[in-house]
């Protein structure tokens, strides 16, 4: 028997990267999964490429009625909801002198607000399911302290593993467990922008700054996406029953808690 058999999933900003990496995952260990992007379009590709049990989900989770009808549509789709991952996310780089309000806004929309509204829209299904579910948070290494360049995503990541702490300890009653992973630093596209970033902002020549921080890394390389799903099929399944309001370092030895 797999591990996710006959379980619904829902994952934000699954449509590339880590998020596309956990719906593989999730399908492989039996779950259907909603393929939710704000880009319906990347979104469906992503689901034709992953095949059977897969399907596409557009989803802003800067809008709460964007978050209620992908929560809906999931119920339609697969009749039932039983495990949200809270994917989605922006980054910037800033001096604290330069940050500006526009960009503070459009973090917070998506990394924290996102995050709490999401969570919400699903704990209320999962209730009125009346069966429990599973909600997966992403924090980062960034929420675990401060960053000189990175104030504003270090603050939304922490906001997060506050609100799984307090969101865990409140839906527990329910059966809702409520959980976090923090990655370290993982490789692909994204990561090439915030090289690029980095690069501008630093006065870096391009890939200077990803191999700096790769190098700093005690396991000695980036992450994968690969890296991170094992944690997240373990807390999405029933051998995390008895896990609440946790954060999981998942960094290469980054950050030790």
């Amino acid at each position: 028997m797999k591990r996710l058999d006959g379980q619904s999933a829902l994952i934000s900003g699954a449509a590339r990267g880590i998020g596309q990496g956990f719906s593989e995952r999730f399908l492989a260990e039996g779950a259907t999964v909603g393929i939710a992007d704000i880009n319906l379009d990347a979104a469906e590709e992503t689901a034709r490429a992953l095949g059977d049990g897969a399907y596409a989900v557009q989803m802003d989770v800067s809008r709460q009625d964007s978050i209620d009808a992908a929560i809906a549509a999931v119920v339609a789709q697969a009749g039932k909801l039983d495990i949200v991952i809270n994917n989605a996310a922006l980054f910037d780089v800033a001096e604290t002198v330069d940050i500006t309000r526009a960009s503070y806004d459009r973090l917070y929309a998506v990394n924290v607000a996102g995050t709490l509204f999401t969570m919400q829209a699903a704990a209320k299904q999962m209730i009125a399911q009346g069966h429990g579910g599973k909600i997966i948070n992403m924090a980062s290494q960034a929420g675990r302290r401060g960053e000189s360049l990175v104030l504003v995503y270090c603050s939304t990541k922490a906001a997060v593993i506050s609100m799984t702490q307090s969101a865990g300890l409140n839906l527990i009653k329910h059966g809702i467990n409520v959980n976090a992973i923090a990655p370290g630093v993982v490789d692909g596209a994204h990561w090439d922008h915030v090289d690029a970033m980095f690069a501008k902002l630093e006065g870096k020549k391009p890939g200077q700054k990803k191999a700096e921080v790769a190098a700093s890394v005690p396991a000695g390389r980036f992450a994968v996406p690969e890296d991170l799903t094992g944690m997240a099929v373990f807390l999405a399944s029933s051998d995390a029953d008895y896990i609440v309001s946790q954060t999981y370092n998942v960094d290469g030895g980054q950050w030790m808690s």
